[in-house]
């Protein structure tokens, strides 16, 4: 079974991006590398803050809308319920 993950993305400033993908590790490092021009790149979104992994995708693409529908202020608040120092949970992998 495939996982998909739903990711916020931040930048020194706390600029947010969210996202949906199949494969974590390698969006992050997209993400790092400025390889996909866009939003993520023009806001120097680089530190993954929060993730959340799902067994479907539709369910993935709901729940991206579902974050990217909200407030900024609960989008913070989600993010610091798991990560309160808005440590980048990929900086590990390489």
């Amino acid at each position: 079974m495939r996982t998909y993950y739903v990711y916020i993305m931040a930048s020194a400033s706390r600029v947010l991006y969210i996202g949906v993908t199949n494969n974590i590790k390698r969006r992050v490092e997209e993400h790092r590398q400025k390889s996909v021009p866009g939003f993520a790149t023009n806001y120097h979104t680089r530190e993954l803050v929060h993730v959340e992994p799902f067994g479907n995708v539709r369910a993935a693409i709901a729940r991206e809308k579902q974050l990217k529908g909200w407030l900024r202020a609960k989008k913070i608040a989600l993010i610091e319920s798991s990560n309160p120092r808005w440590k980048d949970l990929g900086a590990e992998w390489g």
